[in-house]
């Protein structure tokens, strides 16, 4: 395969999507990932599909298991030695008290939120170590950084990402391997959709840019990490309209 290929985890709808549409408009072939939502998966194909710029195959499987996770990496191998940028961007919140969390909860978002970026970097690293190049990126959040109430795995989950960013960075900058994450804000996603007009409100009072992000925005910075200097790796860039 002569495009540059990217696999973007989470990518049936929000920041995933958008990604997914920008990077195959920029010539690459996606190969897409969701666990559950797989009407909205196929109908990402399809816009991509009738772009006639990238391409793009559906690599499903819950990449919050390292089983799954292998299986992905194997329907990847049959169509190109690996990858050029993977996104790991798949995520779950839970809001609530964690007195009141089950084991299960806090096993999910764990998983789904930090256990699949180790999971899929490393079955990308191979390669790239292999051809001296790469770019991961992990989209986190900055309740990474400061801490979220009544979001505590949420954000333990994201805080993780930007300690194992940090350190597979030095890792694997000698092999001239980038790896950064991007620290969200508020972004206008169903992530949010839980909370009520009146939440939101109050939500964007705090924000100084008075309003939540966009999925295309947080996709374009994403595009722009993976096109950054060589030199730019083990970031954690704040994507927060001034919050943090």
């Amino acid at each position: 395969m002569n495009k540059k290929t990217v696999l973007i985890t989470g990518a049936s709808r929000g920041i995933g999507k958008a990604t997914a549409l920008l990077f195959a408009a920029g010539g690459y072939h996606v190969f897409l990932n969701c666990r559950k939502t797989w009407k909205d998966l196929h109908q990402v194909k399809s816009q991509i599909d009738s772009m006639q710029l990238g391409s793009c195959e559906i690599v499903t499987g819950d990449v919050g298991n390292p089983e799954d996770v292998r299986g992905i990496f194997d329907v990847i191998s049959l169509s190109c030695a690996g990858l050029d940028v993977l996104i790991n961007n798949a995520g779950v919140a839970y809001m609530g008290l964690l007195s009141e969390m089950s084991d299960g909860d806090w096993s999910q978002v764990i998983s789904t939120n930090l256990s699949s970026v180790f999971y899929c970097c490393r079955q990308a690293i191979p390669h790239m170590v292999k051809v001296k190049r790469g770019r991961i990126i992990n989209v986190s959040s900055m309740w990474g950084t400061a801490g979220a109430s009544c979001e505590a795995a949420y954000s333990a989950s994201k805080s993780g990402i930007h300690g194992l960013t940090r350190a597979l960075a030095k890792e694997l900058a000698p092999s001239n391997i980038q790896v950064n994450a991007i620290a969200c804000g508020v972004i206008d996603t169903a992530m949010n959709q839980t909370l009520d007009e009146t939440e939101k409100a109050a939500l964007r009072e705090e924000i100084p840019a008075g309003r939540f992000g966009t999925p295309d925005e947080a996709a374009q910075m994403i595009w722009d990490i993976a096109n950054a200097p060589e030199y730019m790796t083990g970031q954690i860039i704040g994507f927060d309209g001034g919050f943090l």
